[in-house]
């Protein structure tokens, strides 16, 4: 990934692209960040790599908010930004070149790609989101890290949970006996918010896929009242005829970062007018650590 970085020629396209992405596996607050970024654009596109999906390709999960397919073939993040955001357009892609192509096709003036910071062979507005706590330097498989923490000066901006930026968690639907199943990374960060009446804990791998009768016998082993789960969780889960109770995650930003990403688009807008085109379309751009 270090040589690749280095080395990286990117090439841009004749939107503003901003990149939502952690260098830390999982847990970074990544989905909930693109959801509040992506909301105050119209015409926005989301182009994600649709992790854990059953599917392959360019698959448009929803266009301008009409939800276009189901939650195996967008994968569980994807499908709850299409849910939470209706007047977007969410695509998943594992080429992200050819996802942001599609949604150009469809549209789009502004892209947020969700998950973006290790494509480094695309220009685009850089943030990475970092988690609370000591940044530990090892990197997989030894440590946490996907790269290693220096390439944080890559980013425009980098927002570091408790000090940019805070979870808010509510559960407003939530009471009597509950069980936590949960199937996200480092599940242990929900503890400081789950909710009184929490009397077990089933986790499962990142983005492992949910039995009805699995979960059933859950309910009737513990005897709870109902399945608590995650909203990115319950995407996978909506159907089934269970009790189930949602916690719900936002982000409060602290760091003026909506401000920052205005200018960055309006500057690319402007630049684009004066030129008549992309003016950085087919260059490339060699960045040094």
């Amino acid at each position: 990934m270090y040589i690749r970085r280095v080395r990286a020629v990117r090439e841009s396209f004749p939107v503003p692209l901003v990149s939502v992405g952690n260098i830390v596996i999982g847990g970074s607050g990544k989905t909930p960040a693109v959801i509040e970024i992506a909301s105050r654009y119209e015409d926005v596109a989301v182009v994600s790599r649709g992790y854990g999906r059953l599917s392959r390709g360019v698959v448009v999960v929803s266009l301008r908010g009409e939800i276009k397919c189901g939650v195996r073939e967008s994968g569980d993040e994807a499908m709850l930004m299409a849910s939470r955001l209706p007047r977007a357009t969410v695509i998943v892609s594992e080429d992200r070149k050819r996802g942001i192509e599609r949604a150009i096709e469809e549209g789009a003036k502004v892209i947020i790609l969700d998950d973006g910071f290790n494509r480094v062979d695309i220009e685009k507005f850089e943030i990475l989101m970092r988690p609370s706590g000591r940044v530990v330097g090892m990197v997989v498989p030894s440590g946490p890290n996907r790269e290693f923490p220096s390439t944080a000066s890559y980013a425009d901006m980098v927002l570091t949970e408790g000090e940019d930026f805070e979870r808010v968690v509510g559960c407003p639907e939530c009471g009597g006996k509950m069980v936590l199943v949960t199937a996200i990374a480092n599940p242990d960060r929900l503890e400081p918010y789950l909710p009184e009446g929490v009397v077990g804990r089933v986790h499962l791998p990142d983005h492992s896929w949910f039995e009805e009768e699995r979960l059933s016998s859950i309910v009737e082993e513990y005897g709870c009242d109902s399945i608590l789960m995650t909203e990115k969780d319950y995407m996978k889960a909506s159907s089934f005829k269970l009790p189930i109770s949602i916690l719900k995650l936002e982000l409060r930003f602290h760091t003026p970062i909506f401000e920052e990403i205005d200018r960055y688009i309006k500057e690319f807008d402007a630049e684009k007018n004066r030129n008549g085109t992309d003016p950085h379309r087919g260059t490339s751009v060699h960045k040094e650590i």
